[in-house]
């Protein structure tokens, strides 16, 4: 199983300097999991990309839909007081917190790109690459 934040998903519909990597290791591993915030997360991208022209509202419907058609039976919510533990300890906010709680919860590494939370809990994280060389 593949923990996995939303800049990783965000990386499976819209090309970026993850995409090939997140591909590679939907590939070679294709369960994957995430916390519930990260679809929310996910749909504020797609409004950005709409409203910024980098995405048309029918692709963006659709990213979202199949976001949730691959992410959405697998999603766990992490409760409110584990996030706000988390985000107190590390320093970090509540937001980013809910993805290490999860981590901590299914007892397996947060693969993501967001260096800033690789920094607040090493032990909790690792990288796309670092995801890869493991599977």
């Amino acid at each position: 199983m593949v923990l996995i934040d939303t800049n990783i998903a965000v990386s499976l519909w819209v090309e970026n300097d993850w995409t090939v990597a997140a591909r590679q290791l939907q590939q070679a591993d294709p369960d994957w999991c995430t916390e519930f915030y990260a679809l929310i997360e996910f749909s504020n991208v797609m409004a950005t990309y709409v409203r910024t022209g980098k995405a048309s509202a029918d692709d963006a419907r659709r990213y979202l839909l199949e976001a949730e058609t691959m992410l959405g039976a697998d999603t766990l919510t992490v409760p409110h007081a584990a996030a706000l533990n988390v985000a107190i300890a590390r320093r970090i906010a509540v937001y980013d917190a809910r993805f290490l709680a999860a981590a901590e919860h299914l007892g397996i590494p947060l693969v993501t790109e967001d260096q800033k939370l690789r920094n607040a809990a090493p032990e909790l994280t690792r990288s796309i690459a670092e995801a890869l060389a493991a599977v």
